[in-house]
């Protein structure tokens, strides 16, 4: 009874073990085994040949579009020094023109300050030939003359807004009269205000500084000075008294 079992099992062991090893065999594929850090490596080469083939692919095309990179860089190098040569340039022309302008300021000044000087020669000189013509009439009349001094180009000038006004006249000697003439000075002033024409007299009675209208010399003199009104009054004319002794000598009249 247990012979013919096994007998039956042998056939089919034999079937099973041609199936595994014989032409119908599964079919069976070996492989490497790599560690993942290799994989990975591998990974990045790849990606590294493919950016390098896709810039030089971009730049190949670059090349035949007629952008070609180092051209550029080339044309923009050149830009550049081009630029900086002009700055350079522009620099210098700076400085010649700071230098040029510098220049000029001095010599505008130069020439201020000489017309200046010859504004003041002129102003002398005119004073110089009033003077001359001065002495000539006074020389003229020296000998017909009964009044020991004159009042020579008396002149009032207003000044600044709300300023003092200023005088100046010439007083020469009359006669040949030796050695030193004092007289009095007094400034009559016709002034207008508010509507009215009122009179101011200088220096007034009782002025401490009545002693500087006080005038000595000897042939003649420049004599110059200021003084002041209300604000509210305008000056008309001023007459310029000199007196000896209380008794009036010589006089002469401005009008503005």
């Amino acid at each position: 009874m247990r012979r013919p079992l096994a007998d039956s099992r042998s056939p089919l062991s034999w079937r099973r073990l041609r199936s595994r090893f014989g032409i119908s065999a599964p079919k069976v594929a070996v492989r490497t085994h790599l560690p993942w850090y290799w994989r990975a490596a591998s990974v990045v080469a790849l990606l590294a040949v493919s950016i390098a083939l896709a810039g030089w692919v971009y730049d190949a095309g670059r090349r035949f579009a007629g952008f070609d990179r180092s051209e550029t860089e080339q044309e923009l190098k050149e830009l550049r020094d081009k630029v900086a040569a002009l700055e350079k340039d522009l620099g210098e022309a700076r400085k010649v023109a700071n230098a040029g302008e510098s220049k000029l300021s001095i010599e505008a000044t130069a020439a201020r300050q000489l017309a200046d000087q010859v504004k003041q020669l002129e102003q002398e000189n005119g004073r110089l030939k009033e003077d001359l013509a001065v002495f000539e009439n006074l020389a003229a009349t020296e000998n017909g003359t009964k009044n020991p001094v004159s009042i020579q180009r008396f002149a009032v000038e207003p000044g600044p807004a709300g300023g003092p006004y200023r005088y100046r006249m010439l007083v020469a000697a009359q006669g040949g009269k030796k050695g030193e003439t004092r007289v009095d000075l007094q400034l009559h002033v016709v002034v207008q205000q508010a509507g009215k024409a009122a009179t101011i007299d200088l220096p007034a009675a009782g002025d401490p500084d009545s002693q500087k209208y006080s005038i000595g010399f000897k042939y003649f003199r420049r004599v110059e000075g200021t003084f002041k009104v209300p604000s509210d009054a305008r000056v008309k004319s001023v007459e310029a008294r000199l007196s000896q002794g209380g008794t009036q000598v010589a006089s002469k009249t401005a009008t503005l």
